[in-house]
């Protein structure tokens, strides 16, 4: 997997657990065309603190043009942001 740690849109789920839900997230790709992905299943989530930075790692699976894709998200709490992590 490519580190790219690229921000993104994200629509997300949030409950009354403490985890935000990812459901989907829109990306500029190379093209500078707007793409939107579907989180299809999140394979697992973990609490990760770097340099004292509160972060919510997920790792999830797609469809992303014709092809079954792992890819991981973050979330950092401090912040409310999301970026896409690696692909």
């Amino acid at each position: 997997m490519k580190v790219l740690m690229k921000p993104i849109e994200m629509i997300a789920w949030f409950s009354k657990d403490k985890y935000p839900i990812p459901l989907r997230y829109r990306i500029v790709d190379e093209n500078m065309e707007n793409k939107v992905i579907k989180v299809d299943k999140i394979l697992f989530k973990e609490e990760e603190k770097i340099a004292g930075n509160r972060m919510i790692l997920y790792r999830c699976e797609s469809i992303i043009e014709n092809t079954q894709r792992i890819f991981e998200l973050k979330y950092e709490i401090s912040t409310c942001k999301w970026f896409l992590f690696k692909i």
